[in-house]
């Protein structure tokens, strides 16, 4: 948990049209716009050519696009790495939004945080998401991110509290339980880790964030054989991905150690 990179599959890159009023027809044309389909064509160029799609976005928006077009652009600039101006847009989109849609509203608040995360503002990913969760109780990626901002932050009993309700709402997710026994490590209570990694490797045995986990309890608890056949297999398994890096900064340390 205190890595930055992202562990859950993220929503940001798909389309969220749920809500969107997508019209028929674009401002100062003859023939109509198939606006949901330029939507989902916008999406797709995102993630081919971000910056085709940013200008593309604009262009449609000034033929009548809309909130879907502007919503395209911030996918755009997120792909572009601009993730202040992402954030910035989507907090005012969110906000420009003359809908009670409010799951639509937190799904961009919810990506508004995200957006703002990776920018390095902690203290407004964290304010974000919590008025994402404010909105819609029920969404599970939301307690997730915000527990990773709270656990950046060094606020790990907050982080465990957002966990477990993520684990409420889903209880089957390795995932969750990997960063819930992150949590409890980092609050001293090594043994509930543990029992939280066991429960995410049954669930998914190369989960491998868990996978990680467990090499460091092992490692704490003096088990260094174990804790490298863990990190191993993580290289093995998923070579340049962030936990394969991590495992293979960890393997060199133990070697350091043991020499």
């Amino acid at each position: 948990m205190t890595q930055k990179n992202k562990l859950f599959a993220s929503l940001f890159m798909l389309p969220i049209a749920i809500g969107f009023t997508f019209s028929s027809e674009a401002a100062g044309r003859k023939e109509p716009i198939n606006h949901e389909e330029q939507y989902i064509a916008c999406i797709k160029l995102v993630e081919r050519r971000p910056d085709a799609a940013f200008e593309s976005a604009l262009s449609w928006a000034s033929q009548g696009g809309g909130f879907p077009a502007e919503h395209c652009a911030t996918q755009a600039l997120y792909a572009l790495k601009i993730y202040d101006a992402a954030a910035t847009r989507l907090e005012k989109l969110a906000n420009d939004m003359k809908t009670d849609n409010v799951e639509l509203r937190s799904q961009l608040l919810h990506q508004a945080g995200r957006a703002w995360y990776d920018h390095g503002n902690l203290d407004r990913a964290f304010a974000v998401q919590s008025t994402a969760i404010t909105l819609f109780p029920d969404g599970t990626e939301y307690y997730i991110d915000r527990a990773e901002i709270l656990a950046e932050l060094g606020r790990f009993d907050e982080a465990l509290i957002d966990l477990e309700v993520a684990h409420s709402l889903e209880p089957e997710r390795a995932d969750i339980l990997a960063l819930r026994g992150t949590a409890k490590r980092f609050l001293g209570n090594d043994a509930e880790a543990l029992k939280d990694i066991t429960l995410a490797l049954d669930l998914e045995p190369d989960n491998l964030e868990a996978l990680l986990e467990r090499g460091i309890l092992k490692r704490l608890a003096g088990d260094n054989n174990g804790a490298r056949e863990d990190w191993l297999r993580i290289v093995n398994i998923a070579l340049g991905t962030p936990a394969a890096d991590a495992a293979q900064l960890n393997l060199e340390k133990l070697d350091v150690t043991v020499e």
